[in-house]
């Protein structure tokens, strides 16, 4: 299942993901609700995890405005607060589950396993191919073609590439690349974002002499296909 993943504590996240990935999950993570909400609206996810006390914006504000908005995805709040009040909460707003802290990763899957089986209630999604300008992406075999040319891509840079095109024409923070890609929280000392945009750059640029993703100084990026350079 494609999930998206909103926790900020900085233990229980990355092993969340860690271990649902090991299930055959594709998990995001995200410990800012902002940036949830813009991944949101750009990726459809199957389910939804989501911690109520998140900076940016809370669990339960994040999931009252993205149902207002007609999504409809499955959400399963985490939470310590436990009382009934509490998970009447989550509901209200249009949760589908409440799992209260601490829990079991037995457990959180048991309930997800719930949700993808409830027919109808899932959003259908491409899990083949997405395309951007000349670029080609088969998220399956993790093979890119550009001008039909296959392009030799690690993982990493596969899924960077992916984001871009998923955030086509929109700046996306390395904050957010950080999370997405690598599953880490903002490390300022930290330049694995820039030397892989350097490789990925040279993949996907140098060799066709134009650029697609455009650098915003001090912000992050922006990718923009070449049909629209």
């Amino acid at each position: 299942m494609r999930v998206l993943l909103l926790e900020d504590d900085h233990k229980l996240g990355p092993w969340l993901k860690n271990n649902l990935s090991k299930l055959g999950n594709v998990i995001d993570l995200f410990s800012d609700g902002i940036q949830a909400e813009l991944a949101i609206k750009k990726i459809d996810y199957e389910i939804l995890i989501i911690d109520r006390m998140i900076p940016g914006i809370d669990g339960l504000s994040l999931i009252k405005k993205i149902r207002n908005e007609g999504n409809n995805t499955p959400v399963i709040f985490l939470s310590a607060l436990n009382e009934l009040e509490n998970r009447l909460e989550g509901f209200e707003v249009g949760g589908d589950d409440y799992l209260a802290k601490p829990f079991s990763l037995e457990e959180l899957v048991s309930r997800m396993n719930a949700i993808s089986k409830r027919g109808g209630q899932l959003k259908s999604i491409n899990n083949d191919k997405i395309n951007s300008g000349d670029i080609e992406i088969d998220l399956m075999k993790r093979v890119c073609l550009r001008q039909k040319k296959k392009i030799d891509l690690n993982n990493k840079e596969m899924t960077l590439l992916e984001y871009f095109i998923r955030f086509e024409g929109q700046k996306i923070t390395k904050t957010m690349l950080l999370e997405l890609v690598w599953g880490i929280s903002f490390d300022p000392t930290t330049s694995i974002i820039e030397t892989h945009i350097s490789r990925l750059r040279a993949k996907i640029e140098k060799p066709f002499k134009d650029r697609l993703i455009k650098t915003i100084r001090g912000s992050g990026y922006i990718y923009t296909p070449k049909e629209n350079v």
